[in-house]
């Protein structure tokens, strides 16, 4: 394993698992832990954020030798405080977010409103030492390197970070190399999945709906042998999460198992 190099694997998929056999799991596939959906249904809810997530981690730590690196949330509005609170007290140091592009207001305005959403939750970062994190990802959220860069232009980033999504970054048409060097020092993570264009509708049909196909780590838009060689290049030492998304979702295990060895290959 390269040097500091951690792996994390998003829980998403397995909501349904018991905590002992969701841990067993993330071992087997051998990851380093776990970046944690805070969501109703699943096994802590953002009810019982505070008391919750400290137990669910020093469980985690204690049976399976596994970290929490971090909560998936929504929108910056989403991340409440009592989620700071528990993030503190479990030793989880980010929280994830993404910020949306209402159609209706536009991009500018929507840039606007989640500016604010930020602003508000700063204090939160600063009162418990915990990063908010925002998400690049296609459709109407922000949604290139670019735009995450002018989304976190002025905040302090011991606090407010950005999160690179090798996914997102290909369906948007990026080089990973050019957008992990915008973002570099605004990075608190790295999301390794991968994705392509596929036609929905049938080829008679208009206008034609392309929509994302979530693959394996080799056969999507972005390359992950380049961006390994980028993070290797710039002595990257910190989180690789992989969100385990496929849109074949029957066979997330096996694909999952696959990315991570051909992604320790590389390193």
């Amino acid at each position: 394993m390269a040097s500091g190099i951690q792996y994390a694997i998003f829980t998403k998929p397995w909501k349904d698992l018991s905590i002992d056999a969701l841990g067993q799991l993330v071992r087997d596939l051998g990851f380093d832990g776990i970046e944690f959906p805070l969501r109703d249904g699943y096994q802590v809810e953002p009810a019982n954020a505070e008391k919750g997530l400290r137990a669910l981690t020093e469980h985690w730590r204690e049976a399976f030798g596994l970290r929490v690196f971090s909560i998936a949330a929504g929108t910056p509005a989403s991340a409440t405080e009592s989620m700071f609170a528990g993030c503190a007290a479990a030793g989880i140091p980010v929280i994830r977010v993404m910020a949306p592009i209402d159609p209706g207001k536009g991009y500018r305005a929507s840039e606007a409103a989640s500016r604010r959403e930020i602003e508000a939750a700063l204090p939160l970062c600063e009162r418990y030492g915990v990063q908010l994190a925002v998400q690049m990802h296609c459709d109407w959220w922000i949604a290139n390197a670019m735009e995450l860069y002018n989304l976190l232009e002025g905040y302090d980033h011991r606090y407010i970070t950005g999160i690179w999504d090798a996914a997102h970054s290909g369906l948007a048409g990026e080089q990973p190399e050019s957008a992990l060097e915008v973002l570099w020092d605004r990075l608190s993570m790295v999301n390794l999945k991968n994705a392509c264009y596929k036609l929905m509708s049938g080829p008679e049909a208009s206008p034609a709906v392309w929509g994302a196909y979530f693959t394996t780590g080799d056969r999507g838009l972005c390359s992950w042998a380049r961006t390994v060689a980028y993070l290797k290049k710039r002595d990257y030492a910190g989180v690789l999460c992989f969100p385990a998304e496929y849109t074949d979702e029957a066979n997330t295990v096996a694909y999952i198992a696959r990315d991570i060895a051909y992604v320790k290959s590389l390193f």
